[in-house]
């Protein structure tokens, strides 16, 4: 039966954590099957309750999971491998790594739910890299694919997994708009075992010839509810179809909601189910704070918050907004950068590499760095436009305290936007602490770490970066 048509019948309210299965191809307490080929494609879809909070219902437990693993020494990968794990300081797997790679490095389907931050990449990309080592791949015939919403998000999982690859020979593809086509079209021309991709350039490249799936046996959807929101999901299913159909398939996500469902349903087969974090947002080490403030003194407030010691990430709306407010900054002795939708990809990331350098202080951004973007010790995000959905709000926030660091989330809220703010924490699972707060004032320098900008204006120059022959589409080594 073609994947595509396969379906289940067995769904269950959504569950707050832990692992679960899905499928009529096994029976409860029978071991978890492996694939050398795959598991049972058996079984139909039927309708379903009616799943809580927007969430589809997750699946009841038909086949017990594989049980999670205490340490990445005991999930037998090359010894190369857990040689980088250790050299980076990785010794035991975060909660959603621990649960789902014993599964999918059995060859196992998994959906997993886990909020931003929460090592979502090594769940998914460990097993993708040690189940196509010793494997070589033809010229424009990947064996395993990722599929993120955008440029940002590609590039940050392809350094996340670039060490882990070269330990094991094998080559990444880096497949993006906004970068030369005929670059990435060479790489993959070249030969790459994994290609990271967003759905409309893989899509030109297939279109061009440049690009085949149909040998990619592992494929991962990576914030798949994004790519549902930004209309991707008639290229990402017509992407889907092309691959193997016996193949191994990875959805992560940190919420999921009904447009997910149509994926989990036409292609994957008995997925082990893990959802860490039920609010896919909330997390201990995170404060969130609103902040009333009058209109009359929003900017003088986002200018002192922006001039505090320590980089943050500030979030408006548009682009013509992000635009005024980082001049405004600059010419107030303010190291801000501008990143929207409107730069080019190569002035996005540039500005995101000066900003986790510390050569900017200030991130000034649309939605557009929402997701993707990971910087280490960034412990304040500011929302200086209010989101106007929890997911944007939930993403923005997932800047933060990730991986077990702490933050701050706020939110700058005028009196108009009270109610709306009000209703939006509250579809988040969110309950922020709420002051009144004015420029110069105590409070504010105690929440925020605010001070007076210094008044000299800035200007950012661009450090001298010497470009290497080959890093263009694919990371070489």
């Amino acid at each position: 039966m073609n994947r595509a048509t396969r379906t289940h019948d067995r769904y269950s309210p959504a569950r707050a954590g832990g692992s679960a299965n899905l499928g009529r191809g096994g029976r409860a307490g029978s071991p978890a099957p492996r694939r050398s080929g795959a598991p049972s494609r058996s079984g139909g879809y039927g309708r379903r309750p009616a799943a809580l909070q927007g969430e589809f219902a997750l699946p009841v437990t038909v086949t017990p999971a594989l049980p999670a693993a205490a340490t990445f020494a005991e999930l037998n990968m090359p010894l190369a491998l857990l040689k980088v794990l250790t050299s980076l300081g990785m010794h035991e797997p975060f909660p959603i790594q621990a649960a789902t790679l014993p599964n999918s490095l059995a060859g196992r389907d998994v959906l997993g739910r886990g909020r931003t931050g929460s090592g979502k990449t090594l769940a998914f990309g460990l097993a993708l890299l040690v189940r196509i080592s010793g494997q070589r791949a033809e010229p424009r015939q990947p064996l395993a694919l990722i599929l993120v919403p955008t440029r940002e998000l590609a590039q940050q999982v392809t350094d996340a997994l670039t060490p882990y690859a070269r330990s094991l020979k094998l080559r990444l593809a880096t497949v993006v708009g906004g970068m030369s086509i005929g670059r990435q079209a060479n790489a993959l021309r070249g030969g790459a075992e994994v290609v990271v991709a967003t759905p409309g350039r893989l899509r030109d490249l297939i279109e061009r010839g440049d690009c085949r799936l149909d040998r990619v046996g592992i494929t991962v959807l990576d914030e798949a509810d994004q790519m549902a929101d930004m209309g991707f999901m008639p290229q990402v299913t017509a992407l889907l179809d092309q691959v193997r159909p016996e193949g191994q398939r990875m959805l992560f996500s940190a919420t999921l909601d009904r447009n997910v469902d149509l994926l989990v349903r036409r292609y994957l087969t008995d997925p082990v189910v893990h959802s860490v974090d039920p609010s896919a947002g909330a997390v201990t080490t995170m404060e969130h704070h609103v902040l009333h403030v009058e209109g009359a003194d929003k900017q003088a407030t986002t200018v002192e918050i922006a001039a505090r010691d320590g980089r943050v990430i500030m979030f408006l709306d548009t682009k013509h907004a992000v635009d005024r407010l980082t001049e405004h900054l600059l010419n107030s002795g303010v190291r801000a950068a501008a990143l929207h939708g409107g730069k080019s990809q190569p002035q996005r990331t540039r500005t995101l590499a000066e900003f986790k350098t510390g050569h900017v202080t200030v991130l000034v951004a649309t939605n557009v760095a929402a997701r993707g973007i990971h910087v280490d010790n960034l412990d304040l995000v500011v929302n200086v436009d209010p989101p106007s959905d929890h997911k944007d709000y939930l993403h923005r926030g997932g800047r933060t305290a990730r991986a077990g660091e702490s933050g701050s989330v706020v939110t700058l809220v005028l009196p108009n936007q009270r109610r709306d703010v009000s209703r939006l924490m509250a579809d988040a699972g969110i309950a922020p602490q709420t002051s009144q707060v004015r420029s110069g004032e105590a409070e504010l320098r105690r929440i925020t770490g605010a001070q007076a900008p210094s008044g000299i204006p800035v200007a950012i120059t661009a450090p001298v970066v010497k470009r290497r022959a080959g890093r263009s589409g694919r990371r070489s080594w």
